[in-house]
């Protein structure tokens, strides 16, 4: 039960995590994310365009027909496809591995819990701090909501709170180990959790809100593409969580039998 285990367990889980959000995705990601293209296909085609501007698109029709064959170079299928597959796997080992190694450096620290149910906690709270509240606050926009001039702000307005959240969930977890030492479990879960929900109200009250949905945007294909979000990185953070924690069990079972053979040995 060292870091090294705990890291290839986490990369393990994080695979099939990243798996089982690939196969979420398709299910209720995609379907949204192609009405909102087609949305934004038929509101472009439906745009009026000015002599001028037709006159310049006809004096720079090779610039543009070279354009239109880079962006066609990888096509819708294959994003939705290998290209989804692929960052599917590659988010999901990251996540693994970090919470693998946040799970080791967490296991003793926590009182009486068991590596198994440390490992559970830390899973638990990284899916509240990463995904869950930062979706509340800052909920993601299908790809044709959204000004271009604003795309800068709104990223530094989303990481930026990712990042409050994050370390909120770290200033939690010291004041709770420190209430832990002297008072019971129930009173430090409490306090930890009073501490996370305080510094992400202040974050929630002086972060500027982003709002760039126009009222003519279906609201349901708006809300099927946030909830589809949602529940696939929920898929992946679950399958990861429960794939760890039965992996870090059976090491955990395995130390426990060799020790206890150990044990028994030396007492012959």
């Amino acid at each position: 039960m060292n870091a090294r285990t705990f890291l290839i367990n986490g990369l393990v889980a994080g695979l099939l995590g990243g798996l089982v959000a690939f196969v979420v995705a398709l299910g209720v990601g995609e379907p949204a994310i192609e009405d909102a293209i087609a949305l934004e296909e038929s509101t472009s085609a439906s745009a009026p365009t000015d002599d001028h501007a037709h006159a310049e698109g006809e004096a720079d029709d090779g610039h543009s027909h070279s354009h239109d064959e880079d962006a066609e170079g990888i096509t819708r299928g294959q994003q939705a496809g290998p290209g989804l597959a692929t960052a599917t796997v590659l988010i999901g080992a990251v996540l693994g591995g970090l919470v693998g190694i946040a799970s080791a450096f967490a296991v003793g620290r926590f009182g009486r819990l068991s590596p198994v149910a440390t490992t559970a906690l830390v899973a638990g709270a990284g899916f509240v701090a990463v995904v869950l509240v930062p979706w509340l606050q800052y909920p993601p926009n299908p790809p044709s909501v959204g000004s271009g001039d604003t795309i800068g702000e709104r990223t530094a307005l989303y990481f930026g709170f990712l990042a409050i959240s994050v370390l909120a969930v770290v200033a939690a977890v010291i004041v709770a180990r420190q209430v832990l030492a002297v008072r019971s479990a129930w009173t430090a879960t409490i306090a930890g959790g009073a501490v996370y929900a305080l510094v992400v109200g202040v974050a929630v009250a002086v972060m500027a809100p982003i709002d760039e949905v126009p009222d003519s945007f279906p609201s349901n294909v708006l809300f099927e593409f946030r909830v589809g979000s949602l529940l696939t990185q929920s898929a992946l953070w679950l399958a990861l969580g429960i794939v760890l924690t039965g992996l870090v069990h059976r090491a955990w079972a395995q130390e426990r039998a060799d020790v206890a053979r150990r044990e028994a040995a030396a007492a012959l």
